[in-house]
């Protein structure tokens, strides 16, 4: 599941790059950026620990590429590998995708996704998928910009913390 060690050059000064167990403080840093643009960064709770065991360890369960602007982290992406029972196919799930303030607008954003899109079909998947906040316009258009198109007839559910533990103990007899 866990791919290559890429490095992919654009323009004078970008690249994006697949992620190694030493970018972890990057990684975490970079969540730590998007939570904030997200206004979310209270509900951060992941530990680095577990982080460098999930994405770096024996089983990894998602995979991280980095976007560089003259040799310096500026982004990043995570994203795992799904499966649609319709399309009898696996597909590729993106989590998280931020390019910090100063460098958007340079492609790198762009970059990130393409070379998702360029792994899903790689691996021979059936479709490559995200979310967005409802209010992040300037993503949503930059989506549409790219070819995306909003699933407007789907709706989010999530169980989390308090209810996921209710639940998943009430399912234990």
């Amino acid at each position: 599941m866990h791919i290559a060690r890429m490095n992919t050059k654009f323009g004078p000064e970008g690249s994006v790059r697949s992620a190694g167990e030493t970018d972890l403080p990057v990684i975490v840093q970079l969540i730590h950026e998007l939570a904030v643009y997200e206004k979310l960064e209270n509900e951060i709770t992941s530990d680095p620990e577990r982080m460098r065991r999930d994405l770096f360890g024996s089983k990894p369960v998602a995979e991280v590429l980095i976007a560089e602007w003259a040799g310096e982290p500026v982004g990043f992406a995570l994203f795992f590998q799904n499966y649609s029972t319709f399309l009898g196919k696996p597909g590729l799930y993106l989590e998280d995708l931020f390019v910090q303030p100063a460098f958007r607008g340079k492609g790198l954003g762009k970059s990130l996704i393409l070379k998702i899109a360029a792994l899903a079909m790689e691996r021979d998947c059936g479709r490559f998928e995200w979310a967005v906040l409802d209010w992040n316009q300037p993503s949503i258009e930059f989506y549409k910009a790219l070819g995306a198109k909003p699933m407007s007839e789907w709706t989010i559910f999530r169980l989390s913390g308090d209810e996921l533990r209710k639940y998943a103990t009430a399912g234990v007899q």
